[in-house]
């Protein structure tokens, strides 16, 4: 599967892929996310391969994003597909700082909005971010994402408690900006 963008496309995963991206992760301290994987072995990045298949099309739809020249700068993840609720959440990773604010990431959450909303069937999807990380606290409400709730202090992290900030978008609202031209990537 391979979904073309503006600036990137998304494809499967395959091991060596994997290990690229568990070698290659830049932990970014001023906007963190939950995990911090430092110290971790090529043989967990191969045990995340093997989640990655086990779970593919049960629930998760996992792809790779990468640059038009084949370079794999990270991962988007549609997760715990609920079809009787039709919902699900939206997750995102790139690895290195240097493809972070570029837009990239914008373009593959857009494209799997428009599988999961499209294709999949849902009509709600949810992200979660900590209260620290205002970057993608921006970046999801540009992409039409509403603050929905806070997890007070949910996460210790950096010897302190932080706060989840769960968002989530409709289907309506997606199809809307959709309509208005913010999500011509797919």
């Amino acid at each position: 599967m391979i979904l073309q963008g503006k600036d990137v496309y998304l494809a499967t995963l395959e091991r060596a892929h994997c290990r690229q991206l568990w070698q290659e992760q830049e932990y970014d301290w001023e906007h963190p996310t939950e995990e911090v994987g430092i110290g971790l072995s090529v043989e967990n990045a191969d045990a995340w391969f093997e989640d990655i298949q086990r779970r593919q099309g049960n629930g998760n739809l996992r792809l790779g994003i990468f640059l038009h020249d084949g370079t794999v700068i990270g991962d988007v993840a549609l997760q715990d597909m609920d079809a009787k609720n039709r919902s699900c959440s939206v997750g995102m990773g790139i690895v290195k700082r240097q493809y972070r604010s570029h837009g990239y990431g914008r373009q593959a959450l857009g494209m799997m909005l428009y599988l999961g909303f499209g294709y999949a069937g849902m009509e709600r999807i949810t992200a979660n971010t900590l209260e620290m990380n205002i970057e993608a606290q921006k970046s999801l409400e540009r992409c039409g994402f509403v603050l929905e709730g806070r997890e007070r202090q949910a996460i210790y992290l950096y010897g302190r408690k932080w706060d989840r900030l769960r968002y989530a978008l409709l289907k309506e609202e997606y199809t809307s900006m959709r309509q208005e031209g913010l999500y011509d990537e797919a």
